[in-house]
């Protein structure tokens, strides 16, 4: 099953987010809770975890790009 990794809202305020760096790459196994990507907002860097074990089936984010709170950044394929 495909689980989606989107960008997780920070704050109260928080509408948009950018993606700092990918931890991970495509094709990767990536554990539950692993961090897999640096996100940015308002000058603050978060790290944003794996939300299922499996493989990252699709990175769909790229760094230095805005992107709205819940937009799709990945894809893990579980299992």
């Amino acid at each position: 099953m495909a689980v989606d990794v989107t960008m997780p809202k920070l704050g109260l305020t928080m509408e948009v987010g950018s993606v700092v760096r990918w931890l991970k790459n495509e094709g990767d196994r990536v554990e539950k809770g692993e961090i897999i990507v640096v996100v940015e907002t308002e000058k603050v860097e978060y790290e944003v975890e794996s939300p299922a074990s499996g493989i990252l089936k699709s990175i769909i984010a790229k760094p230095e790009i805005e992107y709205p709170v819940g937009e799709l950044l990945a894809v893990i394929e579980e299992g």
